[in-house]
């Protein structure tokens, strides 16, 4: 029997180099683009507005850099390790400060590790950015299962239980006995799974998308409650039409995607736009070139259909999630859909160890507000310092 190529521990240097010929290939994909009609309505109400994905297209053909997000990735340590027969890429990097507590961020979609990016130097070294050397992390960012430049699954089966049993594996190969993680969307839903678990190791979890619904939502309703519950309709309603197809078709999803770097900019364009604390467009949000890095990273490793199928694998999964019983910090962000309550929250987390309210953002936290985030992380996890 020969032995794998890759041994199961190992962990092997990664950096990011699109050829240029694939940078030549999208610039002459987005100058022939066949662009169709515009919508019949004067909102977004159909999806993303011809005129809007036009400049947005503009900029991606003639100004946008890729080789600048390229260097800000190779910036930071990356890796490639084999967990469970798939290769996780992840990002690792130790504080300069001694005693810094692991933390563990973890993605959503249309999300990649490029979310966290500007989080990094904040987290890793607060000293220099206006903290207390007492608030550094080491910080670990992988990319899940089939995005980004983490290898994709050739089967079935990766849904969020066995995606948190991977990132438990790979906190325990990067040698952290005590050690937290955070996540918002699909993030969230796997942190939540891993914090169930209750992993040897793990002091306690941040999340910025709660999953604390009740399992059944109660007659009497107080308005913050209510509001809730009317936005899971309107995020399973009108603004579902991406997660319906991805948890029903993915497959059809990648096909109308990988061969239209158009087609791929207007799916992604449209979920930020439509969950971002903006004034009007997302970029406002989020600028748009960081809209771009991770619409670029998305066409580059052509992961449409492999990324939407954290949708199909976890077709079942609700809003309501476990009841935890570890240490948990919850931040809220105003225009998050659906924004939950505190009484929800704090009925779903017996250990509440930190509750923040954010002015400003909306589901993108990372990306919309890391300031925010950034001070969330360091005042809800303080207590698990130690």
């Amino acid at each position: 029997m020969t032995a794998p190529l890759h041994p199961p521990t190992d962990l092997r240097p990664f950096r990011v180099a699109v050829p240029d010929a694939e940078l030549d290939d999208l610039r002459q994909r987005l100058a022939r683009t066949r662009w169709p009609d515009p919508e019949t309505v004067p909102d977004w109400s159909q999806g993303v507005r011809l005129e809007n994905v036009r400049s947005l297209v503009a900029h991606w053909e003639q100004e946008y850099d890729w080789r600048r997000f390229e260097a800000a990735l190779n910036a930071f340590p990356q890796f490639l390790t084999t967990i469970d027969g798939l290769d996780v890429h992840f990002l690792h990097v130790r504080s300069p400060h001694s005693g810094a507590l692991p933390l563990l961020l973890t993605h959503g979609w249309p999300s990649s590790v490029a979310d966290f990016v500007a989080l990094v130097e904040p987290l890793t070294d607060p000293v220099a950015h206006g903290g207390d050397a007492g608030d550094a992390f080491d910080v670990v960012i992988p990319s899940l299962p089939g995005f980004g430049f983490s290898g994709k699954p050739t089967g079935t089966g990766w849904d969020v239980d066995r995606i948190a049993r991977a990132w438990v594996e790979l906190m325990r190969r990067l040698g952290y006995a005590r050690w937290t993680a955070h996540g918002g969307d699909w993030g969230a839903a796997v942190t939540t799974t891993i914090g169930a678990a209750l992993p040897e190791g793990l002091l306690g979890i941040h999340l910025s998308t709660p999953y604390a619904f009740p399992a059944q939502i109660p007659d009497a309703l107080t308005p913050e409650e209510r509001h809730a519950v009317e936005g899971l309709a309107l995020y399973a309603g009108p603004l579902g039409g991406s997660n319906h197809l991805q948890g029903t078709k993915p497959q059809t999803v990648g096909f109308a995607l990988a061969d239209s770097p158009v087609g791929q900019a207007a799916w992604i364009y449209e979920k930020f736009q439509s969950k971002t604390d903006n004034d009007g467009l997302a970029e406002d949000a989020i600028g748009v070139d960081a809209i771009l890095d991770g619409i670029s990273l998305a066409w580059f490793t052509n992961s449409a259909a492999s990324s939407a199928r954290i949708y199909w694998e976890n077709r079942s999964a609700t809003m309501a999630g476990p009841r935890l019983t570890l240490p948990v910090a919850v931040t809220v962000f105003p225009r998050d859909i659906p924004r939950l309550p505190r009484t929800w929250i704090e009925d779903a987390y017996s250990d509440l160890i930190h509750y923040g309210e954010a002015e400003r953002g909306g589901h993108f936290a990372a990306l919309e507000q890391p300031g925010i985030l950034v001070e969330e992380l360091r005042t809800g996890l303080r207590s698990l310092r130690g």
